[in-house]
């Protein structure tokens, strides 16, 4: 890789262990940005930039020494992994010998049309589109348009003899609405994206986007306001997998199950679902946002099983917990950039469809609520408990589809939830996101079948 070729990395490896320890990685990051901003109708920010910059870690007795630098000379870094070393040189230890090779990918995927080879007025020309369809609409009083496109050049090696280099490129495009009659105002925004280059708007058009957003934001303009109480939930498959995400997905990430941080620790072999749920992380899936070739430690990308059909069977590892607890990394280890550890963060993480018409879901719930879109919301990992904003719904009566409402909010245990799931859709609707966790940003995908929930609690009008 330019930048990195003349870097001997088993020497710089072998300084980091050179007092013990149980591993040592590099991770090499070269990355090219572009952002276009457009607020108040008119283009607030144009941005491009680049960034080059390598973290070294150490991990002795399940404790980490991490450092990082933008000075990528093997006389600095030499130096750096030698501080590491000594980071907990009273614990002693010795060396290791270390030799390295290249891992050849399990899978690949290509982008179309490489972000670099297009001109940037093209790249403004999609954000001023976007933006114009949003205004043209009625009751329309603020919208923001970003696109953002990103070139990663990423290198590993580490102290069990793996080195990687994958060259990874994402595009986000997302359009936010604020619409207002006066009495009422309403937010609507879209999103698309994922591993993919310029062909984001394949996808779906700079105008289909803004037009997606108003038209969210005006239909709960004129919905009526949800009523609260204990009711049937059908979760639509367009509602994206933000329930599976949040609810389910960071407790299986083991660094929190392992310290009994989550809601789902010491429970492998457990039932924790309905036998109709199947839960994976799949890195594998193209052009998702969270796809890659290998990891940010440089375990190759695969799909985890996390439940089967009910019974929890797997934890999402990074190398750190693998090692603590002897197992095998499942490629979760990833990290913002350089200038972060590699934790366990999910990649593309769904509930697998099952064998339910979608239409037959609906037709079976006598009066409950259909949720077409959902919003933000907060989980507490250690007991599963989560609230949930509905940004889009609609009455369920005697089986058909009726009214939108406004202002529902779904509260309940996600481990309950999972457990009550009676039905599964035979389709299955993806969302994308960029999950934060311990300060970091890393982009993901969520995605699941229709669902219903026989009985969950719905905050709205009393």
């Amino acid at each position: 890789m330019n930048g990195f070729s003349n870097i001997d990395s088993e020497k710089i490896l072998k300084t980091i262990l050179k007092n013990g320890g149980e591993y040592a990685d590099i991770y090499f990051q070269k990355s090219y940005v572009t952002s276009i901003i457009c607020e108040d109708n008119k283009i607030e920010k144009v941005i491009s930039g680049r960034d080059t910059g390598l973290g070294l870690r150490l991990i002795k007795n399940y404790r980490t020494a991490f450092a990082y630098t933008n000075d990528t000379t093997e006389t600095t870094l030499l130096s750096i992994g030698n501080d590491l070393s000594k980071a907990f040189a009273k614990n002693g230890g010795s060396s290791k010998d270390i030799t390295l090779r290249a891992l050849n990918p399990t899978f690949s995927h290509e982008v179309q049309i490489d972000p670099s080879s297009v001109d940037i007025n093209k790249k403004i020309d999609a954000v001023v589109e976007a933006n114009d369809a949003a205004w043209g609409e009625n009751n329309v009083g603020q919208v923001k348009v970003v696109y953002r496109d990103s070139t990663n050049e990423i290198f590993t090696a580490n102290s069990f003899g793996k080195i990687t280099a994958e060259t990874q490129i994402g595009s986000v495009f997302m359009v936010q609405v604020v619409v207002s009659d006066g009495d009422i105002t309403q937010t609507g925004y879209e999103p698309i994206g994922g591993a993919v280059g310029f062909e984001i708007f394949d996808i779906k058009s700079p105008t289909m986007v803004a037009l997606d957003a108003v038209r969210r934001a005006q239909l709960m303009l004129k919905a009526d306001r949800a009523p609260g109480g204990t009711m049937t939930v059908v979760l639509s498959s367009d509602a994206g997998g933000t329930m599976i995400h949040e609810s389910v997905g960071h407790g299986l990430e083991a660094d929190l199950a392992l310290k009994n941080l989550s809601v789902y620790s010491g429970r492998l072999g457990e039932k924790v679902a309905s036998e109709l749920i199947t839960v994976i992380d799949d890195s594998t899936i193209p052009t998702k946002r969270g796809t890659f070739v290998f990891d940010d430690e440089g375990t190759p990308s695969q799909k985890t099983v996390l439940v089967d059909r009910g019974i929890l069977v797997n934890l999402m590892y990074d190398n750190l917990s693998a090692i603590r607890e002897g197992k095998k990394s499942t490629g979760n280890g990833r990290r913002e950039s350089y200038r972060q550890k590699a934790i366990p963060r999910m990649t593309n993480t769904l509930i697998v469809p099952g064998k339910s018409d979608p239409k037959d879901i609906i037709s079976s719930v006598d009066k409950g609520l259909l949720v077409k879109k959902m919003g933000g919301g907060q989980v507490n990992t250690v007991n599963g408990q989560f609230v949930f904003e509905v940004t889009e719904g609609y009455m369920i009566e005697n089986g058909e589809i009726k009214n939108p409402v406004r202002g529902a909010i779904l509260t309940g245990s996600g481990p309950e939830v999972l457990m009550e799931i009676d039905m599964v859709g035979n389709d299955l609707g993806y969302a994308i996101g960029t999950c934060g966790k311990d300060g970091q940003g890393v982009p993901v995908s969520d995605a699941q079948p229709t669902l219903r929930i026989p009985n969950i609690t719905v905050g709205g009008k009393v």
